[in-house]
């Protein structure tokens, strides 16, 4: 869904995964694309659903110095980037918020998330809410599995196979 913005911005930059992109507006990031795309296409990509939005990469100097370090195989803590989130009184905002406690290297389940967020019964409506987050590695929902431990789904471009990818990443380093 493209959107009209004067006060948004976008910037896309390389990592050693390949290129990242990002939008974010007054009260925080609004979105990121994982690696999968060219420079060229996410750029052309992100300018056509953000129609306003200016191409700048200083609002999101921290978020590159710890996205290229993450896709390096470092470990980082993305919990001090601001992020433009529903209110905690609703289910997403709960859920992302939830999401965005689980440390670098550790998972949850889907019931986990769900209890943690006094919802005992939601995991398939917390899986729901995960397939929507708008702002994947920061809040990072790649780190919520099935409870057996499987990866579960991954709405980001790349699926269940980069999902996998960036907990291997992450477990690889223990």
């Amino acid at each position: 869904m493209a959107s009209k913005s004067k006060d948004m911005y976008y910037a896309v930059w390389t990592t050693a995964w390949g290129p990242v992109g990002a939008v974010a507006g007054k009260n925080g990031l609004r979105r990121i694309v994982l690696p999968h795309y060219t420079m060229q296409d996410l750029t052309e990509l992100l300018a056509w659903e953000h129609k306003g939005a200016k191409l700048d990469e200083k609002p999101f100097e921290d978020l590159v110095d710890l996205s290229r370090a993450y896709f390096n195989g470092e470990k980082v803590d993305f919990a001090e980037l601001p992020c433009d989130l529903p209110p905690e009184t609703q289910f997403s905002g709960k859920v992302w918020r939830a999401c965005r406690e689980i440390p670098y290297g550790k998972t949850m389940s889907y019931s986990q998330v769900s209890m943690a967020i006094k919802s005992e019964d939601g995991a398939r409506a917390v899986a729901g809410a995960l397939s929507r987050n708008p702002i994947p590695l920061v809040i990072p929902c790649h780190r919520v599995t099935y409870a057996d431990g499987r990866p579960g789904g991954f709405s980001a471009p790349g699926g269940v196979n980069l999902k996998a990818k960036m907990l291997t990443l992450e477990f690889s380093d223990q």
